[in-house]
């Protein structure tokens, strides 16, 4: 273990990953990050995710997706359908803290890696089983897709125009929701094991996740007993009072965020919008006041509304695309791009941490692993000889690719 990882955060605690596609790899890939041996568990093939690149951004042996999910891990590929391999598996799950799964509704029941299995072997071991839509009910072999859940959460109908189709958000949303909740979770439990010394299954799903992100929104509409209503006008969210959004200027967009109408109104030029009350007017004429700002913004450039918005307080600031974002001076001080050297795929650039932490913090120890390419030496620490591991290779019990 390099001086780096040793000061890690989650160094020395063990994960075992059988997680495939986003919500999972990001979470466990977040506790790598921390320090976490991430142990992938993935068939002998590889996972999923190795075969199906985002944007066919296909790279040299691993393709962007795979790679921006699975660094700080190391690959051990083993075929869990087979009994040999299940064994690997068991001896792995005895040493391990924490076993992450995101099978199909039974699936890990049929393989014996359910909790009531791997507690028995493991009793303090923390067992987070993520679905799309819970353990079971009524949804809960639908498939946890991200843009089908968006579309079930809700979300969508708190944004944009009034008839127009909803517009979904322009990330994973849901999946990277998903994944903050699950590696949250696994943060409380070990506390919690710390405490008491007690393993246990933690449950985590995409539609509890995406739901309750939305804590402020449902609590508006349950309990202040406002409903969703869209404008004609593409008003950026339906519990914010106008103007709220992005407007065209001559050379691009810029935000502004319900500025006090008296102030806005005097900067933009719009004499309507001086006598206007700030506490009803812009609920109730929330598609004038947009209308407006839209013909007035679109006369001058970004940067120039932006310098007047800033001289007057208003909140207001500009729409990136990634370019922009990754040039952007704050970005740069904060050091939110990491970069680091991978085997295959060269010099890495990639988002770095969410979090800082003075005494341990994050890092970049290995890039996303070839498929099994730490078979050998992770099952040399569970007491395999070589012989032991030649006769499983010979028997396709496990894999294993070079770095």
């Amino acid at each position: 273990m390099s001086q780096q990882a040793a000061k890690s955060i989650l160094s020395g605690y063990k994960v075992v990953d059988c997680t495939i596609a986003m919500a999972g790899p990001f979470a466990t890939q977040r506790l790598g990050d921390l320090g976490a041996d991430v142990i992938k568990v993935e068939p002998l093939d590889g996972e999923w995710q190795r075969h199906t690149p985002a944007g066919g951004a296909t790279g040299n042996r691993i393709n962007a997706s795979f790679l921006s999910l699975n660094r700080n891990k190391r690959s051990l590929a083993v075929d869990l359908k087979n009994d040999a391999g299940r064994a690997v598996l068991f001896d792995l799950v005895k040493s391990a803290d924490v076993f992450v799964q995101n099978y199909r509704p039974g699936v890990a029941k049929r393989l014996g890696v359910d909790y009531e299995s791997l507690s028995k072997l493991n009793p303090s071991l923390v067992y987070v089983s993520m679905s799309g839509y819970g353990e079971d009910g009524p949804y809960a072999h639908r498939p946890g897709q991200d843009l089908l859940l968006q579309g079930m959460s809700g979300a969508m109908l708190s944004t944009g125009r009034a008839g127009d189709a909803p517009s979904p958000a322009g990330q994973y949303l849901v999946d990277a929701v998903a994944a903050s909740t699950a590696f949250e979770a696994v943060i409380a439990a070990l506390l919690h094991r710390e405490r008491t010394g007690e393993g246990q299954l933690v449950t985590v799903n995409m539609l509890d996740a995406i739901t309750t992100l939305q804590m402020q929104e449902l609590s508006v509409y349950m309990q202040g007993g406002l409903p969703q209503k869209r404008s004609a006008e593409p008003h950026a969210h339906v519990y914010i009072r106008a103007p709220y959004g992005a407007f065209a200027t001559v050379d691009g967009f810029v935000i502004v965020a319900m500025p006090s109408l008296k102030t806005f109104g005097e900067v933009i030029g719009e004499p309507s919008f001086v006598g206007m009350n700030d506490t009803t007017d812009p609920w109730t004429h929330r598609d004038e006041i947009y209308a407006r700002t839209r013909e007035r913004l679109a006369t001058r450039a970004t940067a120039e509304w932006l310098a007047a918005f800033d001289a007057n307080g208003i909140w207001a600031g500009p729409v990136y695309g990634y370019e922009q974002l990754l040039n952007d001076p704050q970005i740069q001080h904060n050091g939110t791009f990491v970069e680091y050297d991978h085997s295959s795929e060269g010099r890495v650039k990639a988002p770095g941490f969410p979090y800082k932490f003075s005494k341990t913090p994050a890092s970049v120890r290995i890039g996303a692993p070839q498929v099994g390419e730490h078979t050998r030496s992770v099952l040399q620490e569970l007491g395999y000889d070589e012989t032991a591991i030649d006769a499983l290779l010979r028997d396709r019990v496990i894999n294993e690719t070079a770095a």
